[in-house]
């Protein structure tokens, strides 16, 4: 499991385009939650986590990998 801790999103829609820019990625089986409450993406499978930060940031967003 990755998990980000992704800054900016205020609303369901920033929740949408983030889930929708982290399917996109090469490698991710599944977006489990992208939380707006917790400010986090849990995402599943074996997806480069810097290309995930990348598909987030191109949304607009900041995003960081948590160990």
């Amino acid at each position: 499991m990755i998990k980000l801790k992704i800054d900016g999103m205020s609303c369901e829609h920033c929740v949408r385009a983030v889930s929708g820019a982290l399917q996109e990625v090469p490698g991710v089986e599944a977006v489990v939650e992208v939380s707006l409450d917790r400010g986090e993406a849990l995402i599943e499978g074996s997806a480069e986590t810097a290309l995930l930060i990348e598909a987030v940031e191109a949304e607009g967003y900041r995003a960081e990998a948590v160990e």
